[in-house]
């Protein structure tokens, strides 16, 4: 079949359809701005979802045959560059009365056309202002938006489900005055702890869950990485990824890693591993958090702790962290902040260590500890310590400890000192 007709058939089929069947998300791009959309983060975080929702929800404003969507990882849509104008063609044949100017275009996955940015800005630029992309590759959709499509654009980041997503996927009902409620959402806390938020985690069985958490692994490996970035060095690769995901919640040693692969026999130089970070980061699947100094330099060169995208994802791979629910917790800390736009860092000086410190514009707000359990008597002076140092230092007059299931407050030296267990701070807290 010829692939203007091939075409044809694939916009005729969506046009037929009934509405997708998806959870609405928290976020919620706009369809209005003129601008193009993009939605950019890790594989199967959610957003062509997010896509679907919104064709769903413009589907009742337009007629549907005003709305072109193409999924371009579907294997029938093996299209270049040059051809991708045969997409117009398609459609305007198909439906030579539209305006096109009124008509909108949904593209997912569209990095995987090589050259895309050109097609897109042509068709902002000449046929219509309401254009919807997603990606997953960080890197590739920020910096040729950036130099191609320049002041055309507003960018979301996508993420796996929060936590408050992920009691909505449950359909369980948030009352925190409800014993019932409370009970349930306490269960689902340890679950989303131990097995993640990436969408589709929620409706398999366990053994199921783990299989496919390590299929997105072997796809952010072999595909998002060493196809994307020509690496063939995949044994190196695969080390590194693994030593990023041990390293959760921790200072990230680029040269530690190297020695470790020099002593196993691996060649590859420091430099490519500096690389490997880069990359890893390009794709959604970590990332690295500064230490808070005044000083530029210091921040940019300083030694950086490492964050996962998804503690599911980490627990799929050989490296367990389901034992050890603190990780699991600070990990999701550091993600909700991040999912709300946060500027974060974290804090470390003589004597005083603190997980997060909030800041805006130059000012810092917020200084957070996490903790798994506040019952041991040394953790719980450790903890208290090492926040209450930090705010007097910076100036605050509150800090909070994030814990799995503790509640109290405090006044120590005039600052005010609240553990909050994690749910509770997600759902009820003005972040």
């Amino acid at each position: 079949m010829k692939k203007k007709e091939q075409l044809k058939q694939i916009i005729r089929d969506f046009h037929l359809s009934k509405n997708f069947d998806v959870k609405p998300r928290d976020l919620q791009p706009p369809l209005d701005t003129k601008k193009i959309i993009t939605l950019i983060g890790v594989r199967r975080s959610g957003k062509s979802s997010i896509l679907y929702e919104m064709i769903n929800k413009l589907s009742t404003i337009v007629d549907k045959t005003s709305i072109l969507f193409l999924n371009f990882e579907d294997e029938r849509l093996e299209l270049n560059v040059d051809e991708l104008d045969l997409v117009l063609q398609a459609f305007f044949e198909l439906y030579p009365e539209k305006d096109l100017k009124k008509c909108y275009f949904f593209f997912d996955e569209i990095q995987n056309i090589t050259g895309w940015e050109k097609f897109v800005r042509r068709l902002y630029d000449t046929v219509s202002k309401n254009i919807y992309i997603t990606g997953s590759n960080s890197k590739l959709l920020s910096s040729e938006i950036a130099t191609s499509l320049r002041g055309r654009t507003l960018s979301y980041e996508v993420y796996p489900l929060s936590f408050s997503e992920y009691l909505a996927f449950e359909d369980i009902e948030v009352d925190l005055y409800s014993s019932k409620s409370l009970a349930y959402i306490r269960n689902a806390e340890a679950k989303f702890l131990k097995n993640g938020a990436f969408p589709e985690i929620l409706f398999l069985e366990q053994q199921y869950a783990n299989q496919t958490l390590q299929e997105y692994f072997n796809v952010l490996l072999y595909r998002d990485l060493a196809e994307r970035y020509n690496i063939t060095n995949t044994i190196a690769l695969k080390f590194f990824l693994k030593r990023i995901i041990a390293s959760t919640t921790k200072q990230i040693s680029i040269n530690k890693i190297y020695n470790e692969l020099k002593s196993s026999g691996i060649k590859i130089g420091k430099n490519t591993l500096y690389d490997f970070l880069e990359y890893v980061q390009n794709i959604y699947l970590a990332f690295t958090l500064q230490r808070y100094d005044n000083s530029l330099v210091n921040k940019e060169l300083g030694e950086k702790k490492i964050y996962t995208v998804d503690i599911g994802l980490n627990n799929a791979t050989e490296f367990r962290f389901s034992d050890n629910i603190g990780k699991s917790l600070e990990n999701a800390v550091f993600l909700e902040l991040k999912r709300r736009g946060k500027q974060l860092f974290y804090y470390r000086d003589t004597g005083s260590e603190c997980d997060f410190i909030v800041q805006e514009g130059n000012e810092v707000v917020q200084a957070l500890q996490v903790t798994h359990d506040m019952s041991n008597e040394e953790t719980r002076k450790r903890e208290i310590k090492g926040l209450l140092n930090v705010c007097r230092k910076l100036n605050l007059s509150h800090g909070n400890i994030i814990t799995f299931d503790s509640e109290d407050e405090m006044v120590e030296r005039g600052v005010t000192i609240t553990s909050i267990p994690f749910y509770k701070w997600v759902l009820t807290q003005n972040l």
